[in-house]
């Protein structure tokens, strides 16, 4: 164990080092000490990252209540209480994968087509590296520059979205990026594969019904909040997994998809959303998956009495974050035994 209390480095084959891992929460209480993702080191103490965790403070695209610019931060805070060993999906993610907190992205709050492009430009330098990114949101209107980003990557990817709302509109007084307009500028940039993209835990009132007309032209299949009330999760997740296939996958989550008894601390709740127990566990039954990066966003802690929000949000990123360094530490692994068969 080192000196400065994290996780002692465990000698990989070969004789590399392991992965970095959080501070021991033994040697440094819990509550002490820098807020970075789970108490994981930071990008620049470690260089490089197979996962990095990236904040960004943006909330000029908000049409109602603003406040998620300090959602990542807030998200990091709640990370205090994470663990290493994640018995859910049985498996030690900081140990399978370099995954580092790599600070903040910052935005032009006063202009959105220029924050836009500086979170793409970002996103590419990150994703240069070769690191996939855990993104902690910020308002929606972000997720439309890490998939431009993703895309020039992978090419079209899929997208799963969890969001009681649809996001698919066209415009709000005539802007074009906003926080519910990303997936219809993705779709019309053809950075989406529209033979897979699906809306989860989507409910209330609408402008009309044109606004499901229209979100189904663009290619979106819909499980509503009922669905999952009704059919369960297991059967939810096993739709999904089919829909998606092997593709690059993409998972973008507003945090309001969760009723507001289990978030209230965001800018556009409504009724009649998701536990944060069945959100988890539709999020580790897609484990399989090819889960290239991810985004969880609209966490506004100005409304959230007792971090109920925060720690939701906090425990649903460590669920993806430990799907992405699962799936590193498989690559990796497949990558030895190919090199092994090529030398024999």
């Amino acid at each position: 164990m080192s000196s400065t209390g994290r996780q002692s480095e465990t000698p990989a084959p070969g004789g590399d080092r392991g992965p970095r891992g959080p501070v021991d929460s033994s040697r440094i209480p819990r509550y002490a000490g820098p807020a970075t993702f789970a108490r994981l080191p930071r990008l620049d103490e470690v260089g490089t990252a197979d996962v990095a965790v990236v904040g960004v403070p943006f909330d000029s695209g908000v049409s109602y209540r603003p406040g998620a610019r300090f959602g990542g931060n807030a998200i990091r805070e709640a990370s205090r209480l994470l663990r290493p060993y994640n018995p859910a999906q049985d498996a030690s993610p900081f140990a399978l994968a370099q995954v580092a907190d790599a600070g903040d992205i910052a935005a032009n709050p006063f202009n959105i087509n220029e924050a836009v492009e500086t979170i793409e430009a970002a996103a590419d330098d990150l994703l240069g590296t070769g690191a996939r990114l855990m993104t902690l949101g910020g308002d929606h209107t972000i997720a439309l520059p890490l998939l431009r980003s993703v895309a020039k990557k992978h090419g079209p990817v899929a997208l799963l979205h969890f969001d009681a709302h649809l996001d698919t509109w066209d415009t709000y007084f005539g802007a074009e990026y906003t926080h519910g307009t990303p997936f219809r500028r993705a779709v019309e940039e053809g950075i989406l594969d529209t033979s897979a993209l699906s809306h989860v835990g989507t409910r209330g009132p609408l402008y009309g019904k044109q606004d499901l007309t229209d979100d189904a032209k663009l290619g979106f299949g819909i499980v509503t909040s009922a669905d999952v009330m009704r059919r369960g999760v297991d059967e939810v997740a096993d739709q999904l997994r089919q829909r998606i296939g092997d593709r690059p996958l993409y998972i973008s989550i507003d945090i309001d998809v969760l009723d507001p008894a289990h978030a209230p601390g965001t800018g556009t709740p409504e009724a009649g959303g998701l536990t944060s127990r069945e959100l988890l566990e539709i999020v580790r039954g897609l484990s399989s998956c090819n889960l290239v990066s991810a985004d969880l966003v609209e966490v506004a802690p100005a409304y959230d009495h007792a971090e109920i929000t925060s720690v939701a949000a906090s425990h649903t990123a460590y669920e993806l974050t430990t799907i992405m360094s699962r799936q590193v530490d498989a690559g990796r692994q497949r990558h030895e035994h190919s090199a092994e068969a090529r030398t024999k």
